[in-house]
C-alpha cells in the first residue's frame, strides 16, 4: 500500500538526520528522480520537514541572538516555500498518474488533495519520533514519562487512521469515484509582486 511506503521513507529520512543531528548538514537523497520519481519526493519532502522542525526549535531559544533569529526566520521561510513547491510536485505526480482515469458521474472531491494529506502524514512520523524520545527520555520524571507515552498512543492511531484513509483515497480517484482538483497555494508574503513591502523596495 502507498502509505507503508511513505510511512518507510519518513522513518528512514528521520533516522538518517538524526545521525548528525544539525540543520546544516549536507542534503543527498538516494532516490533517483528518474526512475523512482514519487519515492525521490517523499525523502525530499520528510527532510524539509525535518530540518523545519529542528528550525522551530531552535528560534525557540529565549537567549537567541536577535541578529540570528532574524537570520533563521528567513531559513523557515525559505523552508516554508520549499515545502509547499514540493507538496505540489507531489500532487502533479498523482494528477499525471491518474490522467486517464475518467471520473465516474458520481465522483465526488475531497476536502485536501492526496499530496496534501502526505503532508500531514509526514509531519505525524516526525511526532512520533520526539514523542517517543521523550517517553523514554531518563533524565525526565515519570510522570512526564507516562504522559508522553499516552500522546505517543494517540500518534500511532492516528498514523494508522490517516495512513488507511490515504490509501482509501488514492484508491477511489483510481476508481473514478473521487477526483483530483489541485489549487496552487498562491503564497504571496514571498512575491515581490504581491506583497506590497517586497514591492516598495
Amino acid at each position: 500500500m502507498f502509505s507503508d511506503k511513505a510511512n518507510k521513507i519518513f522513518q528512514e529520512v528521520i533516522e538518517k538526520y538524526h545521525e548528525k543531528d544539525t540543520v546544516d548538514q549536507p542534503f543527498s537523497n538516494p532516490y533517483d528522480s528518474d526512475i523512482e520519481l514519487i519515492e525521490h519526493l517523499l525523502y525530499r519532502k520528510c527532510w524539509i520537514d525535518t530540518v523545519q522542525w529542528h528550525y522551530e526549535d531552535i528560534i525557540r531559544d529565549k537567549n537567541i541572538d536577535p541578529v540570528d533569529a532574524l537570520k533563521l526566520k528567513r531559513q523557515i521561510d525559505a523552508s516554508n516555500q520549499d515545502r509547499t513547491d514540493t507538496v505540489e510536485f507531489i500532487d502533479s505526480y498523482f494528477l499525471k498518474k491518474f490522467k486517464d482515469v475518467e471520473p465516474k458521474e458520481d465522483a465526488t472531491i475531497n476536502s485536501e488533495s492526496p499530496a496534501w494529506a502526505i503532508d500531514r502524514l509526514s509531519i505525524l512520523a516526525l511526532k512520533i519520533y520526539h514523542m517517543n524520545e521523550e517517553a523514554n527520555r531518563e533524565d525526565a520524571s515519570q510522570e512526564h514519562q507516562l504522559k508522553c507515552d499516552a500522546k505517543l498512543k494517540v500518534l500511532l492511531e492516528q498514523r494508522v487512521d490517516l495512513s488507511t484513509a490515504i490509501n482509501q483515497l488514492l484508491e477511489d480517484i483510481a476508481n473514478g469515484d473521487k477526483y483530483m482538483k489541485v489549487y496552487r497555494q498562491m503564497k504571496m508574503y514571498n512575491d515581490d509582486e504581491l506583497n506590497p513591502v517586497l514591492r516598495g523596495k
